[in-house]
């Protein structure tokens, strides 16, 4: 009987070339790999020239980044240190058609009162505020001096640090006593504690009953509450500055705070004051006559963490150009390196190197110096950060997706870059490259 032959299947015959490919693949990746390493190590100084133009891009992209995200918070941080759900009332410029004033109008004790029974609203705190020269013994200052009632430390979240703060007898009776800041303290009185001690503002003579912790925060248009005193706010407007009035017996202010009980009411808290100091003023309801300004701390704080975001962003594009030129040296220094390469490439070739082999390992040299170029700027980033917060400027934030963003593009970089000088070796003709001199 005649035995039929089964022609075997081509299936499994694929299973088989399957792992032989792939090992020698691998084998072809760890060659090429030890390759561009023996190159590199080879020319040390072409290769840190090479690398020199990815530190320098990764290194600043990863300095912005962290700077950008430090300013962001330090913002954040000194914004909700002046207080929470705050609202702030100051003078504006009134536009009442001809009439219209090029001076500031006035606000006075009259709006901080019909303001006080508002739903929606905790306290509210006046103030009133010039400069005063401070003067201990041989030492002194000019600052602004804010007259406040005692509400005002509650409403700007500021605390004691020595003695205490002055109370409702103090501002009933207009009782020559004074609140420093934390800095101006230490500038007029040194390392001794100012309490109980006498100080002249201008010509009159204040006892000093507190100093205020250090706050670093901007609480009034005169600065930084550190550098600020503080006096009881009928003294301010009737014995140190003389607050003038605007048509009635009111006395005039500098600003009023608003402290809104809860964060979701800001909003329409806000609105309420505009309208019904629209009234008070007998203004326009439309907004238009408006001769005062509502500032919101919520919407002040989103505008400021919007402008620092678009400077990050322009900062770290001017940094990605850096890299930008960093990539084209790459380009530039593997040119030079195929070119003087070039019988070797033809030596490969000659002995069965194939052209994805060839390719294969331009490409990876091109990857081992954006990789080392990348890891060396991150540190080196990392690194001028830590500068700039020892400095005490602010305190950058390093993130890791910035780390991550910054490898990952000079990784890309050194890829796209390297592919024309890798695909000019690849195409080299061995007999030709055999024969370069």
């Amino acid at each position: 009987m005649e035995q039929t032959h089964v022609k075997p299947s081509e299936k499994p015959m694929a299973k088989v070339q399957m792992p032989r490919i792939r090992r020698r693949f691998s084998r072809g990746v760890v060659e090429s790999i030890r390759i561009a390493i023996d190159s590199l190590r080879s020319n040390t100084l072409r290769t840190v020239l090479t690398m020199l133009g990815i530190i320098i891009g990764v290194a600043s992209v990863v300095a912005m980044l962290s700077i950008g995200a430090g300013a962001t918070v330090s913002i954040t941080e000194r914004i909700s240190s002046i207080g929470s759900n705050l609202l702030t009332i100051s003078p504006g410029q009134t536009s009442r058609g001809a009439q219209a004033s090029t001076e500031s109008q006035a606000l006075t004790m009259a709006d901080a009162e019909v303001l006080t029974d508002l739903p929606g609203i905790t306290l509210i705190a006046p103030t009133f505020q010039g400069s005063a020269q401070l003067i201990v013994e041989a030492n002194n200052r000019q600052a602004t001096v804010v007259g406040v009632t005692p509400d005002f430390f509650t409403v700007r979240n500021l605390t004691i640090a020595q003695g205490a703060l002055m109370d409702e007898a103090d501002t009933t009776e207009l009782s020559a006593v004074i609140v420093l800041g934390n800095t101006i303290a230490q500038e007029l009185f040194g390392e001794q504690s100012p309490v109980g001690s006498t100080i002249r503002v201008d010509n009159q003579i204040f006892q000093v009953v507190g100093v205020l912790e250090e706050s670093g925060s901007g609480a009034t248009a005169g600065g930084s509450v550190d550098s600020q005193a503080f006096v009881p706010l009928g003294v301010a407007q009737l014995k140190l500055f003389g607050a003038r009035t605007t048509g009635s017996d009111s006395l005039s202010i500098s600003n009023i705070n608003v402290q809104v009980t809860e964060a979701d009411q800001v909003d329409m808290v806000e609105a309420l004051v505009a309208a019904t100091l629209r009234e008070q003023h007998d203004l326009s309801q439309d907004g238009s006559e408006d001769n005062f300004n509502v500032f919101n701390q919520a919407d002040v704080l989103e505008t400021l963490n919007e402008t620092t975001s678009i400077l990050t962003a322009f900062l770290g594009a001017i940094a990605g150009i850096s890299l930008l030129v960093g990539g084209i040296g790459v380009m530039n220094i593997m040119l030079v390196s195929v070119t003087e390469r070039t019988r070797e490439i033809g030596l490969r070739k000659a002995v069965g190197a194939r052209r994805s082999d060839i390719l294969q390992q331009f490409l990876i040299e091109a990857s081992l110096v954006s990789a080392l170029g990348g890891i060396i700027g991150v540190l080196l980033g990392v690194g001028i950060s830590v500068l700039v917060s020892l400095s005490g400027l602010l305190t950058p934030v390093i993130t890791l997706w910035s780390i991550v963003l910054s490898l990952s593009v000079s990784m890309a970089i050194g890829l796209f870059f390297g592919i024309y000088p890798a695909r000019r070796a690849a195409q080299l003709r061995p007999i030709e490259a055999l024969r370069h001199e």
